[in-house]
C-alpha cells in the first residue's frame, strides 16, 4: 500500500527521541493503557529506527534521556493541593471525598507509582521542549506525553498531569539569547478524537481583543454526551462575546475519514500561516484511527488526508520547531504501529505500510495481519458536504479576525 508519504532529504539535525527505560516502565502502568508504552518502544526498536549512525547511514535520531520534573516545575501550572494529594497518598489510604475532589476516581484511579508517573511524564515532555527551545534539535518526539485532559487541580480523562500545558508555558517564555528579546509564539494542534479541553481552557481568553502568544486548535469529535463536555468544543462563533480567535476548534461528525481531513486541512494551514508560530506542539492521539475501541472516526495511516500525511507536512513543510506528543489510543498494537510509523516519517525515512512486523518478542501482538498498516474500515462518513461548507464558511470569518489581530499585534 502506498503510504502517500515520500522520503525527504537529510535533516540538518537529528530528531530528538525522548526515551528511557524508567519512562517506559512507569508509563506502561497507566491504568487506561497498560503496557502500551512498552509495545510502542519495542516496535520502534525492532525496526531499527533508533540505530546510531555509521559510515553508510546518517544519524536520523538522537535518543535523549529525560529527567523527572521537579515540584517547582509542576507548580508552574498545577496547584500544591492537587500535587500533594496525588503524589503523596497511597491508593489504600485515600479519603474518598478528597479523591473525588481531585478527580482521582473512576477513569483516573490512584495506582501504584502515580508519583513517578506524574514526574516522569511531565519531565519527558519538558525535556522535549527544552531540546527544541535550546536548538539541540528542530523536532522532538515524546509518545508518553500529550495528556490533554488534566486540569490545574484535577485529573480527568485518563490524564494525571498537564504536560502539554507545562510545555507550552515553558516555550512561551522570552528567549534570553534572542536579540532583540522576542516573545515566542506557540501553536498547539490536537489530533485526538477527544477535544483538548484542559489545554484549550488553560489559554482561553474570553472576549479578549489582544494578540496572544499561544494558539490552540483542536480537531475532534463532539456530540451530545460525548466526553469532554465543553462549550469550547463546538464550532467557534465570532459573534459570541466570549469568542477568542486564539482558541479554536474543528468539531467533526462520526466516521471522519482521510477525505474529511484532506478537505479541512487548508483551514489548519491558513491558521498556521497567519499565526506564524515559533514552536508547534502536535498531540497525535490515535483514538480516531479505524479499529480503535472508541469506534467513532475512520481515520487511517496512509494516503492523502491520513494521519501520516498530516504529520509529514507539519514536520517537513511547516516553519518553526515541532514536538510530537502521544495521547489517546486504546488499540495497543495499532498505537505501536502508528507511532512507529510517525517516528519514521518524522525522521525522513518513512517505513512502507506494507512492511512486515519484525519477528521479535512482541510479534504475536500484531496478529492477524502482522503488517504495519492501520487501514480504514467501512464506516460511513457523516461529515456531509453541507456540514463541511459550514465549517469553511465559519472559518472565513475566524481567519479574518485572526489576521486583523496579527497585523496589529498588541503583545
Amino acid at each position: 500500500m502506498d503510504s502517500g508519504v515520500e522520503s525527504t532529504g537529510l535533516r540538518a539535525k537529528p530528531v530528538a527521541y525522548i526515551f528511557s527505560e524508567d519512562l517506559v516502565k512507569i508509563s506502561s502502568r497507566l491504568p487506561s493503557n497498560r503496557n502500551r508504552s512498552f509495545l510502542v518502544y519495542s516496535l520502534v526498536h525492532a525496526y531499527g529506527l533508533l540505530t546510531t549512525c555509521n559510515s553508510q547511514a546518517p544519524q536520523r535520531f538522537l535518543v535523549v534521556r529525560p529527567r523527572p520534573a521537579g515540584t517547582k516545575e509542576l507548580l508552574a501550572y498545577h496547584t500544591h493541593d492537587y500535587l500533594e494529594y496525588a503524589m503523596n497518598r497511597s491508593g489504600d489510604a485515600q479519603n474518598l471525598l478528597e479523591a473525588s475532589e481531585f478527580g482521582l476516581e473512576d477513569d483516573c484511579p490512584m495506582f501504584h507509582g502515580i508519583k513517578d508517573y506524574i514526574t516522569q511524564v511531565a519531565g519527558a515532555t519538558l525535556t522535549g521542549a527544552a531540546v527544541i527551545r535550546n536548538d539541540i534539535s528542530d523536532v522532538a518526539i515524546c509518545w508518553d506525553g500529550g495528556r490533554h485532559h488534566a486540569k490545574k487541580a484535577r485529573a480527568s480523562g485518563f490524564c494525571y498531569v498537564a504536560d502539554c500545558v507545562l510545555a507550552i508555558l515553558f516555550l512561551k517564555r522570552t528567549v534570553p539569547s534572542a536579540h532583540p528579546l522576542k516573545k515566542p509564539r506557540v501553536m498547539y494542534l490536537d489530533l485526538d478524537l477527544h477535544f483538548s479541553d484542559a489545554v484549550s481552557q488553560a489559554f482561553h481568553k474570553p472576549g479578549s481583543t489582544t494578540t496572544a502568544q499561544v494558539l490552540t486548535l483542536s480537531i475532534h469529535h463532539t456530540a451530545p454526551g460525548f466526553f469532554p463536555i465543553s462549550p469550547l468544543a463546538t464550532l467557534p462563533d465570532v459573534a459570541d462575546p466570549a469568542f477568542d480567535p486564539f482558541t479554536l476548534s474543528v468539531p467533526l461528525k462520526a466516521g471522519a475519514s482521510t477525505k474529511t481531513f484532506l478537505r479541512i486541512w487548508p483551514i489548519i494551514e491558513h491558521v498556521k500561516d497567519i499565526f506564524r508560530p515559533d514552536f508547534i506542539l502536535v498531540q497525535c492521539g490515535l483514538d480516531g484511527l479505524a479499529g480503535d475501541p472508541m469506534a467513532t472516526f475512520n481515520w487511517s495511516l496512509g494516503g492523502e488526508g491520513s494521519l501520516g500525511w498530516c504529520i509529514q507536512r507539519i514536520v517537513h513543510e511547516w516553519q518553526g520547531k515541532k514536538m510530537l506528543l502521544g495521547g489517546g489510543g486504546y488499540n495497543t498494537p495499532n498505537a505501536a504501529r502508528a507511532w512507529t510509523y510517525l517516528t519514521s516519517v518524522a525522521g525522513g525515512i518513512p517505513l512502507s505500510l506494507d512492511a512486515d512486523i519484525p519477528e521479535y518478542s512482541g510479534y504475536l501482538h500484531f496478529k492477524p495481519s502482522f503488517t504495519l498498516d492501520v487501514p480504514a474500515g467501512n464506516m460511513q462518513d457523516q461529515n456531509t458536504e453541507e456540514y463541511l461548507r459550514t465549517i469553511e464558511a465559519t472559518y472565513e470569518g475566524i481567519l479574518s479576525v485572526l489576521h486583523s489581530r496579527m497585523v496589529s499585534p498588541t503583545l
